[in-house]
């Protein structure tokens, strides 16, 4: 790594000040980054998509491990800047100049299973996590990401709390998903106004294939989270409602938020199969 300049020279080279409408916010510390690799067991037999490298901090540390990594950047000036990785590490290190959120990234990997690790830009976080569980073991066998430390939170709630909802069921259905650390915001460059968190996402041992019934019913049931189930889950199953409910052990007036990750899955698993 020697031969590689100073990431804040980079960024100084190339003008690569964070761009609040793109949601960049740099991680330069090589001791932090190199730690996302070690929990996410990179190694030189993967190959690791990444999602917005910016001047290249956490891209340094998956390319010392021997991995290929494939890099997603929308922002031009970051794509010159990582040309030195690029002279660096021929033939383990490609940029593809594109919108993560547009992007074919099974394509992209030619139809590997990889490893998808970033510092995601937290302003389309959400959306990309969706569209990778989606995609299940098509696309990728672990993932480590970087997110708000909120969403974080969401992400990892159980039922009852205040933080269970949609995106709890979704990726607990879709993932086994567990927090790897805690960032504070004085770890960014730019910092932002809140503190992050790295969450790391296995494949659970049995995938769950009805992600679409799933978020129709969690869409459903926590639209108006005080509602009652009798209620909000009425225009999803009609006059069944009350029988559906009664076969998997659940109340009527229950509220979404009391309902397991396994009860909402039977749920979605029993919508699917009566069309």
């Amino acid at each position: 790594m020697t031969t590689l300049p100073p990431l804040r020279d980079v960024i100084e080279q190339y003008d690569l000040g964070a761009k609040k409408s793109l949601g960049q916010h740099f991680l330069l510390d090589l001791n932090i980054t190199r730690k996302i690799a070690r929990d996410a067991k990179v190694s030189e037999q993967d190959v690791v998509l990444e999602i917005g490298p910016g001047p290249g901090g956490l891209t340094r540390a998956l390319l010392e491990t021997g991995a290929q990594v494939i890099a997603i950047e929308r922002d031009r000036r970051c794509i010159e800047a990582l040309q030195d990785l690029s002279n660096a590490y021929p033939g383990n290190f490609r940029v593809v100049e594109e919108d993560a959120l547009g992007a074919n990234e099974t394509e992209l990997v030619a139809g590997k299973s990889v490893k998808i690790i970033a510092n995601l830009p937290y302003n389309i976080s959400t959306e990309l996590l969706i569209k990778w569980l989606q995609a299940g073991p098509q696309l990728w066998s672990m993932m480590a990401l970087m997110f708000q430390k909120e969403v974080a939170d969401r992400i990892l709630a159980k039922p009852g709390s205040k933080t269970y909802g949609r995106l709890s069921i979704i990726a607990q259905a879709a993932s086994r998903p567990s927090r790897a650390f805690d960032l504070p915001a004085r770890a960014f460059t730019p910092p932002p106004k809140v503190d992050s968190t790295v969450v790391l996402f296995e494949q659970p041992k049995n995938q769950f294939e009805q992600l679409g019934a799933l978020e129709q019913i969690t869409k459903a049931a926590f639209s108006q989270r005080r509602k009652m189930l009798r209620t909000s889950l009425k225009p999803i199953f009609g006059d069944r409602l009350s029988d559906t409910l009664a076969s998997y052990g659940i109340k009527e007036t229950q509220r979404a938020e009391e309902l397991s990750v396994e009860q909402f899955k039977r749920l979605a698993t029993h919508h699917d199969a009566s069309g």
